[in-house]
């Protein structure tokens, strides 16, 4: 079960580039205090769900933790000590760069008892990563990756599609190395156009075009089927949706529901196939676990709309069916009877 985590936001602290895709405005204000710390999470406790057994993290995102001056990451992670030792709070996550974990700093974060870290690999790809000032590459993130490991630190991926040099092959390139790296978690998000980022002035120019949201939708697709063979969990497909992100926002494939779009997607192809196989149908019954129905009806019931007009159909029935695992769909035709596709793409 994922834990409950506690963000602590420090926008771009510790960055020492300006990445391609960055706006960076948040600069301006200056980052919170670590004495604001301790504040916040006792705000925060008090408004997370009482689940017993569910372990509780405050996690550092927005920056580069361990790129700070080695006294101001012990400030911020001092103040977390007291409720690590009450126990109203189980770990730590912090996110950085790959070429920011040495010897000194893991061991430093061990004392302290930082439990996950996440890295901002982005793409395994040099180019694309020289294309997006990143001013890392690939091999750091092996190097970071294996060491993590030695530690015995939760290692999590933060990966993004569509940056500028990017493509659809070279994306599944970089999760076959992923993949090799065995990761305990990615996350996913698409390319946006953000106002102040150096890659809106490419964009105005024409010399960036972001993905459509289509495209986004067919990358992930098989991004995320990639990783579900390889049993590499996906933490979240998208950035979390805020007011501030969407009045930044430019261009680029931004949906609040992204993952939601995809899982309907697949969904949308599972059953375009049986009916593709039993044309006969014009009632058809799909077997379908109760919660990937919504996925089979799509947002707004897109997709049953779809099939209806593609295979000029009268109705749609859906019958929930948990005996049916995740990745599969069942048809009951008027005959009696059923046929159970697993999700093509699932296959090696």
């Amino acid at each position: 079960m994922a834990p409950l985590i506690i963000p602590f936001f420090l926008p771009h602290l510790g960055c020492q580039e300006q990445c391609l895709f960055c706006n960076q405005k948040a600069k301006a204000s200056g980052p919170p205090s670590p004495c604001s710390l301790r504040t916040f999470i006792e705000s925060s406790l008090s408004k997370l769900p009482k689940e017993e057994g569910r372990e509780k993290q405050v996690a550092f995102y927005g920056g580069s933790f361990t790129a700070l001056p080695k006294g101001e990451q012990i400030r911020y992670l001092k103040e977390i000590q007291p409720f690590l030792a009450s126990g109203q709070i189980d770990s730590i996550r912090i996110s950085t760069r790959p070429d920011a974990l040495d010897g000194e700093i893991l061991s430093l974060l061990k004392v302290y008892k930082v439990k996950t870290i996440e890295i901002g690999v982005q793409s395994m790809i040099n180019e694309v990563l020289a294309l997006v000032r990143r001013g890392h590459h690939a091999e750091d993130t092996i190097e970071a990756t294996q060491r993590l490991k030695k530690w015995d630190f939760e290692v999590g991926f933060q990966l993004m599609i569509g940056l500028l040099g990017d493509s659809l092959h070279r994306f599944l390139q970089t999760l076959d190395q992923v993949i090799e790296l065995q990761p305990n978690f990615v996350r996913i998000h698409p390319t946006l156009v953000l106002k102040g980022a150096p890659l809106a002035d490419l964009w105005k120019a024409g010399k960036y075009h972001p993905l459509s949201l289509n495209e986004t939708i067919q990358w992930l697709k098989k991004g995320l089927l990639k990783l579900e063979r390889s049993s590499i969990p996906v933490a979240r497909i998208g950035l979390q949706p805020t007011e501030e992100l969407e009045m930044d926002i430019l261009a680029g494939p931004y949906h609040p529901s992204l993952h939601q779009l995809i899982d309907s997607a697949i969904s949308f192809e599972m059953a375009e196939y049986l009916l593709n196989n039993h044309p006969e149908e014009i009632q058809p019954l799909f077997l379908c676990p109760s919660k990937e129905i919504s996925n089979l009806r799509g947002q707004r019931n897109e997709n049953l709309f779809r099939l209806k007009t593609q295979f000029k159909l009268k109705e749609i029935f859906i019958d929930k069916r948990e005996d049916l695992p995740r990745g599969y769909l069942g048809l009951q035709t008027k005959w009696g009877k059923t046929f159970i596709h697993k999700n093509f793409l699932l296959e090696p």
